[in-house]
């Protein structure tokens, strides 16, 4: 199949690389000139606008970092001449899925919402949760590049938003997640607990989560703190989830304390670090640390 790729970002470099191992041939757009690059010394063609983009492929996929990125480019893409299937893979939220639903069926052009969930290491290794959901005609003729991209589809309707609000409910709940178990891991070494063990035991127990299965132990543990999925993006979507929300009538008691432990993890220049960076704050106010270096381990 001919493929659009509009963004090869963290997350967008893996589809792009995973699409080209299945023998699709790849047309990419991004403003990263490097990783534009790289991609077309694998095969990729590199278009300069989504717009030129859109007119040489039917079936286009979207990556992008914000809501109103998704919106703007999507503008673009229903201007191209070829294009009849735009799968956003980003994290748009219901509303302005809406709003860019509305711009291409002025174009006959129907949208996929598909927002994936597993960060990079599952992009990469194409092992994703994909959530799409759009019209059913159109979700089977694109089903297929879904496979190669992620492992677990879960078709969710007709309505393109429906993907969108599944994603921010399940971004949500690991934002809160990983929130908990900072504060209660931070409180356990202060108590004189191992970091390590304290981790086996709540990875066998009724305390776990994606949070203490995978993203701290990878990240926090050894104190790395690779850039896999950066705070502000998080607390973008806390703060979608909070909204959306609000505008059903639905309360929520819980969650809006992540939500401006973000916030404040923003203001202090987390922005772009891994959202599991700011357990350094809870850190500080405790007089401890969770974990430590290999080169400073026992």
């Amino acid at each position: 199949m001919k493929i659009g790729l509009i963004g090869v970002g963290n997350i967008g470099i893996h589809f792009a690389n995973r699409l080209l191992a299945a023998d699709h041939e790849l047309l990419v757009n991004d403003r990263n000139p490097v990783a534009l690059a790289k991609l077309a010394e694998k095969g990729a063609t590199v278009v300069e606008s989504a717009k030129d983009l859109a007119s040489r492929a039917e079936i286009v996929l979207l990556c992008l970092p914000l809501p109103r990125i998704v919106a703007d480019v999507a503008a673009e893409v229903a201007q191209g001449s070829a294009v009849r299937i735009v799968v956003d893979l980003s994290t748009t939220g219901p509303t302005v899925t809406h709003e860019v639903e509305a711009v291409l069926k002025t174009r006959e052009i129907a949208l996929v919402g598909a927002p994936v969930s597993g960060g990079t290491v599952a992009a990469e290794k194409g092992t994703l949760a994909i959530m799409p959901a759009g019209p059913e005609q159109a979700f089977k003729a694109i089903e297929p590049l879904l496979q190669v991209l992620g492992k677990n589809i879960f078709y969710l309707g007709a309505d393109p938003s429906l993907g969108q609000t599944m994603k921010i409910i399940n971004n949500t709940l690991y934002a809160t997640t990983m929130v908990a178990s900072s504060e209660a891991l931070v409180y356990g070494v202060k108590a004189g607990l191992d970091p390590k063990t304290m981790l086996d035991v709540i990875n066998v127990s009724s305390g776990r989560s994606f949070a203490t299965l995978e993203r701290i132990p990878q990240c926090v543990l050894d104190r790395s703190f690779p850039v896999r999925f950066t705070t502000e993006l998080l607390h973008k979507d806390v703060k979608m989830c909070m909204d959306e929300a609000e505008k059903l009538g639905v309360p929520m008691q819980v969650n809006p304390a992540t939500r401006q432990f973000l916030a404040f993890a923003l203001s202090q220049g987390d922005g772009n670090k891994d959202n599991a960076y700011p357990i350094r704050h809870i850190e500080q106010w405790a007089g401890v640390e969770f974990g430590a270096k290999p080169a400073d381990a026992k």
